[in-house]
């Protein structure tokens, strides 16, 4: 691994997970994908990985199964034995879950569903992975847009995003000691198969948010995985417990 550094990215198999997957090793990082489901997808992300020159390897996690971390942190261990280290220098937060519906149509399931991945989960594996993370690390917890704008049907995931931000301050204060910078991603609208892949495929739907964006359009998922790895970089070393929306300026 040319910069010996290694990433561990959730929910890396698919849409901005994948995308952040191919940016950190475009940059040099080793990257540890996780999946939940389907393993050949994982494997598939796997080799788009290996594509750039860099190292990868995949390893099932369920985040919001909070029982399972300890053993997944010794497969942990021992895939990073595999690669001669013992530290992770990077860790993205970007497994969650999104069900939409109004305030009558939300089931005590859908809101525990939610809480349980986006919230319980990532701070749980915050928890199970610092004494993992290296000293000087990183982490990025992947928020939403949402918690700055307003959209019918998405309280509960709102919510949880609002969550998720309060948690990146307060662990940034915690982790601040170990030089370990905690931020906060918050993407967009933006074309990916998130919510049955509506910002990808329903043409009317991306032509009306186009058309309340500053910069004319949906994002993509390369932006955002583009936007992760540089605030994971040298360049922002001085910024921590911040939050940094990439949205082309949506709904302003």
């Amino acid at each position: 691994m040319e910069s010996g550094r290694i990433a561990l990215v959730t929910g890396g198999n698919r849409g901005l997970g994948w995308a952040t997957a191919r940016a950190l090793a475009r940059r040099g990082l080793g990257v540890i994908i996780t999946y939940r489901g389907d393993a050949r997808e994982a494997e598939e992300t796997v080799k788009n990985v290996q594509e750039t020159g860099a190292a990868a390897a995949a390893l099932r996690l369920d985040v919001s199964d909070v029982a399972s971390f300890p053993a997944f942190v010794s497969d942990l261990a021992a895939q990073l034995e595999r690669w001669d280290a013992t530290r992770l220098d990077v860790l993205v937060n970007n497994a969650g879950v999104g069900l939409f519906g109004s305030l009558e149509s939300v089931t005590v399931d859908d809101y525990d569903t939610m809480m349980d991945t986006n919230v319980r989960g990532t701070f749980f594996l915050i928890q199970a992975l610092a004494p993992v993370l290296a000293d000087g690390g990183r982490i990025i917890n992947v928020s939403s847009s949402l918690t700055r704008h307003t959209s019918a049907g998405t309280s509960v995931y709102s919510a949880s995003k609002a969550a998720v931000e309060v948690l990146t301050r307060t662990l940034a204060v915690e982790l601040g000691p170990r030089k370990i910078r905690v931020n906060a991603v918050a993407p967009g609208p933006t074309a990916t198969d998130f919510n049955g892949g509506a910002m990808r495929d329903d043409a009317r739907l991306r032509e009306g948010l186009s058309a309340q964006t500053a910069l004319g359009r949906v994002g993509e998922p390369q932006e955002i995985g583009d936007a992760i790895a540089a605030l994971v970089s040298e360049d922002l070393r001085w910024v921590t417990a911040q939050r940094l929306e990439v949205s082309g300026g949506a709904l302003l």
